[in-house]
């Protein structure tokens, strides 16, 4: 798998579960400390995550690290 589709695979994970939950990007965004604009890239997979932010955004979606990383 090319990295550039973990990427949009990632994002789509964390979409799924943000909007499962009917979680705003903007809420998680806040809750999260990550502005909106890089959740909206993110979850386009258009951006290289860190582990940090990855930890947050599972934190708030209350998932573990691996549920969104399962792909």
């Amino acid at each position: 798998m090319k990295i550039e589709e973990c990427f949009a695979k990632f994002g789509d994970a964390v979409r799924k579960k943000r909007v499962h939950q009917n979680i705003s990007q903007t809420q998680l965004a806040f809750e999260s400390k990550i502005s909106r604009e890089y959740i909206n890239r993110l979850e386009n997979g258009n951006v290289n995550v860190s582990l940090a932010k990855i930890i947050a955004i599972a934190e708030v979606l209350d998932v573990e690290v691996k549920e969104l990383l399962d792909f």
